[in-house]
């Protein structure tokens, strides 16, 4: 859906007043961008003499970036699906106390699926952190702001997603569920946060 959309419509649909693409989406298209850069970078590394040593790995970092990068465009959708599946429960009829425990169920399964998607982009935006400190470290040092770049939004896509998590665990009642999700959850940001520093430091101008 979104994925298809023109780079101007896509903007102005989140400038709009729907309440999706959102701050999940935009985090996931944040993502792919970040592995983009990080698939630029070493496509400017491979085929250099200079770089001949380091372009098995900079072969290696184009495969697992190209996998990202898709991936987290089709992330820019599901988010946007499984906020609306939470929205639908919500909307779900409550006349009788059947009907009440059935969209109790509902909106508990689509919060949980709807703090899965974005937990998982933040898992791909960690890896993305990994492909960057490859190519800053051994990549092209014509572009090597560009490595630094995919770092920062690749932290960026992690923290936003992490956010998102965090909101849809306040409506969780499953305390066993919830504590999980936010060890998860701790653990991406603090990497995120650590990986991203150490990336920069790397980066000298």
């Amino acid at each position: 859906m979104f994925e298809k959309m023109n780079l101007d419509d896509f903007v102005k649909q989140v400038a709009s007043n729907e309440p999706v693409p959102g701050g999940g989406s935009v985090s996931a298209l944040a993502g792919s961008l970040a592995a983009a850069l990080s698939n630029m970078v070493a496509s400017l590394t491979i085929g250099k003499k200079k770089y001949l040593e380091v372009e098995e790995d900079m072969k290696k970092v184009k495969e697992e970036a190209i996998i990202l990068q898709e991936d987290l465009i089709s992330d820019i959708t599901r988010d946007s699906e499984a906020f609306n599946r939470v929205m639908k429960a919500f909307k779900m009829p409550k006349n009788s106390d059947e009907e009440k425990a059935e969209r109790k169920e509902a909106i508990q399964n689509g919060s949980k699926h709807a703090s899965e998607v974005p937990l998982n982009v933040a898992e791909k935006s960690l890896k993305i952190m990994d492909l960057a400190k490859i190519v800053v470290e051994k990549g092209n040092k014509n572009a090597i702001t560009d490595g630094a770049v995919s770092a920062m939004l690749a932290r960026t896509a992690g923290l936003g997603a992490l956010y998102n998590v965090k909101i849809n665990l306040s409506s969780i009642k499953d305390e066993e569920y919830v504590s999980k999700m936010n060890e998860k959850v701790t653990e991406i940001e603090n990497a995120l946060i650590q990986k991203e520093k150490e990336i920069l430091d790397i980066v000298e101008l």
